[in-house]
């Protein structure tokens, strides 16, 4: 330092700087106490959905059998709304167009067609059978979301590395 005034502003600015730190840490503390398990299961969907995109990287729409530049979505054949226990079953989410899922509401009858050739007409009755309704702890939905964020950081650096 060229002085003691200057020496004390260093300091006050390295001081400030821990004490951002330190209050950023707090608040994301805070704001993880405020979480509720709506919360957690929103987070869930979105790496759940990631992870989907990047599994079917490759693949057309399920629904319109199309490769384009558009988005993409994660589309699930029975709706989490009247099939929450499907919400995170594989075999019930695939890469759909936006126009198949938003503008077609999922375009439900060429997505079982491609449903049928992708999984197979055992899985694909297994799925529109009756299931048992499921409720997620906090700690498991958790876990779930840091292994869907693992396995899509992993197949997206997978797909990054092919084309």
């Amino acid at each position: 330092v060229c002085s003691p005034i200057c020496a004390l502003r260093i300091a006050r600015d390295k001081l400030s700087k821990e004490c951002q730190k330190e209050r950023r840490a707090e608040y994301k503390a805070a704001k993880e106490r405020l979480k509720t398990r709506a919360d957690y299961l929103k987070e869930c969907q979105q790496a759940f959905n990631a992870w989907i995109r990047e599994r079917d990287y490759a693949e057309p729409c399920i629904s319109c059998g199309r490769h384009h530049t558009g988005q993409y979505h994660a589309g699930h054949y029975l709706t989490v709304g009247a099939h929450p226990e499907s919400r995170f079953n594989p075999d019930n989410c695939h890469k759909q167009c936006a126009p198949c899922n938003n503008h077609l509401s999922g375009n439900i009858v060429e997505y079982r067609k491609g449903l049928l050739a992708k999984i197979g007409i055992e899985r694909l009755e297994w799925l529109e059978g009756k299931h048992e309704p499921v409720k997620y702890a906090i700690d498991e939905i958790k876990e779930m979301t840091k292994q869907f964020r693992a396995e899509a950081k992993r197949l997206k650096l997978r797909n990054q590395g092919q084309t």
